[in-house]
């Protein structure tokens, strides 16, 4: 719901109205609360449960502050799940401003709270869990009041609801979704069969592997945004420019972040624990890490670019697929090569999907179709009188009365 949240005519036409009135925002925020309450009545009861499914036995160390820990945080899952439909409404404006500001925010409050209940209430783990929920409850009540001035947060009427979209998209998208926490899930099971130590490591390689690797993930979402508006407007050149430009930056930034990562991964793993064990096995993930940077950017920006034309379907059971392979592999490679097999799985999920993203583009037909060969131009020309002003990227506001206006399309080839 995060990546299909705006369709591609209300890009364009949402505007127009001062507080928009956008059915698939209020459809997509009743959807994300429904399935965050499933995804925390699940976490709640099902903790002891999720918790054999990944290897840790009820006689291991890790077994109960683990279990109290997962019962608590399934509290916050309808604020992280609503918090990331919000994002996506953003996404669909252009706007990464706001979502940054009030997330920043949310984290502020984690950074506050969690000494406090951590170390001044001494209530450990518990207070850990809290002070996150705290923060991510915080986090999305600002993100629903700033988007409350710019839409309507649901709509007078159930009727004017639009489920359908989402049943379409959507369910390729939650499987999509699906395939990629399964995998990840699967390989953090197979760490924890490693052993206390192991998965200790394992832990710190992934924390650092998906937040340096998010940080990619921010030219996906100007990908996404950039190729979607162009893309409604029949735009196919600026499109074509676009992609480009974005593949070839998220290249040299990946290769960037992979350098700066392998010369700051001791410092940054030595924040996460002072145990020379640990560390020594920290290390070997050095490798893992750092050189699947470009790999996991390419692999971003891919998804990103594929959204913006509403390819979901591709998306979807593409990366069903290479999910489905991935884990076959971390069932077999951990059990000959300890903790660099499931590293290698990991890697070997991204690079599929990297490689699938980038063959949608290479195929001839389909969305793509433009990239291989001339370029229609479409430009929109008013031909109504009630047109009071439109600049010439339909980027600015427009002041018009809709039903008045009608646009006729000069096409030429470039």
């Amino acid at each position: 719901m995060q990546l299909g949240n705006l369709s591609q005519d209300e890009l364009i036409t949402g505007a127009i109205e001062e507080r928009l009135k956008l059915p698939s925002v209020s459809s997509a925020l009743l959807l994300a609360f429904g399935i965050g309450t499933i995804e925390a009545l699940a976490m709640f009861f099902g903790s002891g449960l999720f918790l054999n499914m990944m290897g840790v036995s009820p006689a291991s160390p890790m077994r109960r502050p683990s279990q109290l820990f997962l019962s608590l945080r399934a509290l916050g899952a309808p604020a992280v799940v609503v918090s990331l439909a919000v994002q996506g409404v953003f996404r669909g404006f252009k706007d990464t401003k706001t979502p940054l500001l009030y997330i920043g925010l949310g984290n502020l409050s984690a950074i506050v709270l969690l000494p406090l209940l951590v170390y001044s209430l001494r209530l450990g783990i518990t207070g850990a869990a809290i002070a996150t929920v705290a923060s991510q409850y915080i986090c999305t009540f600002l993100l629903i009041w700033s988007l409350s001035k710019r839409a309507v947060i649901l709509p007078p009427k159930i009727e004017e609801l639009e489920f359908g979209g989402y049943i379409k998209s959507g369910a390729l998208l939650l499987g999509r979704t699906l395939s990629i926490l399964i995998t990840l899930t699967l390989g953090t099971s197979m760490a924890a069969r490693q052993g206390p130590l192991a998965m200790a490591a394992h832990q710190i390689c992934m924390q650092v592997w998906l937040a340096v690797s998010l940080l990619s993930d921010a030219l996906a979402v100007s990908a996404q945004a950039l190729i979607a508006s162009s893309f409604a407007k029949f735009d196919y050149k600026r499109v074509k420019e676009t992609t480009y430009l974005v593949l070839q930056t998220g290249l040299v930034s990946g290769i960037v972040l992979a350098v700066g990562m392998c010369a700051t991964f001791g410092s940054l793993a030595k924040l996460f624990t002072n145990d020379p064990e640990v560390l020594q096995i920290v290390n070997t993930g050095v490798l893992f890490v750092c050189a699947s940077q470009p790999i996991n950017t390419l692999a971003f920006i891919a998804d990103g670019l594929h959204y913006g034309v509403s390819d979901f379907s591709y998306v979807g059971w593409s990366t069903m697929v290479v999910g489905a392979i991935s884990s076959l592999v971390l069932l077999v490679a951990p059990s000959i090569f300890g903790l660099a097999g499931v590293w290698a799985g990991l890697t070997l999920l991204m690079g599929l999907r990297m490689v699938a993203g980038i063959l949608r583009l290479c195929w001839k037909s389909g969305p793509w179709w433009f990239l291989h060969q001339e370029v229609p131009t479409y430009e929109p020309i008013p031909t109504s009188d009630s047109m009071l002003q439109i600049d010439a990227e339909w980027e600015s506001k427009v002041e018009l009365q809709p039903e008045k206006v009608d646009y006729t399309y000069a096409i030429t080839t470039e």
